[in-house]
C-alpha cells in the first residue's frame, strides 16, 4: 500500500479530524490547511484547524470562512487528543508547534505528517509523507489528490494550493522550480485563478509599519567575510516597539540581504521576547541546512532557520555569525 493510499483509508474510515501547522505560519502552511479543510469538509468530515499562532493578515483571504482557530489549552487540547486523526502540515517536529508540543507525545491516535522538509522527527508520527524533492506542502496535497481522485480540483481548492506553491518557491524562481510545477501552476490557474489578485493579496498589502520595520532593518545591515559574502540584519525588541511591526512583518526581509552583489549567505536575527530565531538563506553550492542543525535548526538546503528560547539574542549571535564563517563552505552541487 502506498503512503498515498494509507492516508487515503484514514480520511475515509474515520470523521474527527484536527489540522494544525507551524508557529508563524506562512502561505504553504495555511494554503495547505485549507485545501485539506476543503477536501474534509466535502467527504462530510468533522474537521477543526488550530494554529499556535494567528494567521497574518496578508493571508485571511485564504481563510474566507474565518475557520482557523487561534491554540489555547483550555478549548483545544482535549479535541486534539480524542478526536480521530491530527493532521500536521508543513513541519516535521512537533516543537514548531511550540506549546502544542506536548500533546503529540500524549496522543495514541492516528498522527499524520505531510510535509516538505529535510531530517522529519519519525517517531512524532504514526503516517510520515515526507516529500523533501517537492516545492511545497501543498505541491504534496495537489499531488495525493491527483493520484488519489479524492476530490476535483476546482477554484476553490486550486487556490490555496496556488497560492503555497507560488510562495514557497519565491513567485517561481526558487530550485525546485521545474517544467512540471509550471504545468502545475498553469492547470491550477486553468480553474479561474487571477495571479495578479493572489500576488495582490500575498504582497501588496503591506502596512507602514512594515515599511518602517524594514527601514530599520536595512539600518542594521552588515557584511561579514572574504568579499563580503555573508549579509546580517538584526531586530530587537526596540524596533517592533518604535514601529508598531508584528514578526510576521519580517517575512520576505532576508530576501534583501541576498539581492547584495557577492553575497552567498544570509542571516537576519530577530529578538523575541523569549529568546530568538535566525531566518538563513544561501546561494548555490551553500548548505546552510548543516549550520541551522548545529543549532538544533532545520529547513532546505538554502533556506532554513534556528530557534532558540532559552537564551537571548545578545549572548549568541557574535557564535553564531563566527560559526557560519567558518563552515559554510562552498560545494560542488548537482541541478
Amino acid at each position: 500500500m502506498t503512503k498515498y493510499n494509507e492516508l487515503l483509508k484514514i480520511i475515509k474510515e474515520n470523521n474527527s479530524f484536527l489540522i494544525t501547522s507551524h508557529v508563524n505560519p506562512d502561505a504553504d502552511a495555511i494554503g495547505s490547511e485549507i485545501a485539506v479543510w476543503l477536501l474534509l469538509k466535502r467527504l462530510g468530515k468533522m474537521v477543526k484547524i488550530v494554529n499556535f499562532s494567528t494567521t497574518p493578515d496578508f493571508l485571511e483571504f485564504l481563510d474566507a470562512e474565518n475557520v482557523i482557530e487561534k491554540y489555547s489549552s483550555e478549548a483545544h487540547d482535549d479535541y486534539f487528543l480524542n478526536c480521530n486523526v491530527v493532521i500536521s502540515l508543513d513541519f516535521n517536529n512537533p516543537d514548531r508547534t511550540v506549546k502544542m508540543a506536548p500533546l503529540f507525545e500524549k496522543r495514541d491516535g492516528h498522527i499524520v505528517c505531510i510535509d516538505h522538509h529535510l531530517e522529519p522527527v519519525k517517531k512524532a508520527f504514526t503516517l510520515l509523507i515526507s516529500r523533501p524533492r517537492f516545492a511545497a506542502t501543498a505541491h504534496i496535497i495537489y499531488d495525493f489528490i491527483i493520484k488519489t481522485k479524492v476530490t476535483a480540483i476546482d477554484k476553490e481548492i486550486a487556490l490555496p494550493i496556488y497560492a503555497g506553491i507560488t510562495t514557497d518557491t519565491g513567485s517561481f524562481k526558487y530550485e525546485r522550480t521545474t517544467p512540471a510545477l509550471h504545468r502545475i501552476a498553469a492547470k491550477l490557474l486553468e480553474t479561474g485563478i487571477k495571479p495578479i489578485e493572489v500576488n495582490d493579496y500575498i504582497f501588496g498589502q503591506d502596512s507602514l509599519s512594515k515599511f518602517a520595520l524594514l527601514g530599520r532593518a536595512l539600518n542594521s545591515l552588515k557584511v561579514y567575510g572574504d568579499n563580503g559574502r555573508l549579509a546580517v540584519m538584526t531586530l530587537d525588541q526596540n524596533d517592533f516597539a518604535a514601529t508598531s511591526a508584528l514578526e510576521s512583518d519580517t517575512e520576505g526581509f532576508i530576501n534583501l540581504c541576498m539581492a547584495i552583489k557577492g553575497v552567498k549567505l544570509g542571516a537576519i536575527f530577530i529578538d523575541l521576547r523569549e529568546g530568538f530565531k535566525v531566518s538563513l538563506r544561501s546561494k548555490k553550492g551553500y548548505d546552510i541546512r548543516k549550520i541551522a542543525a548545529h543549532f538544533d535548526g532545520g529547513g532546505h538546503k538554502h533556506a532554513a532557520g534556528i530557534r532558540i528560547r532559552t537564551v537571548q539574542l545578545d549572548a549568541m549571535q557574535n557564535e553564531i555569525i563566527n560559526y557560519i564563517l567558518e563552515n559554510a563552505k562552498e560545494e560542488e552541487e548537482n541541478d
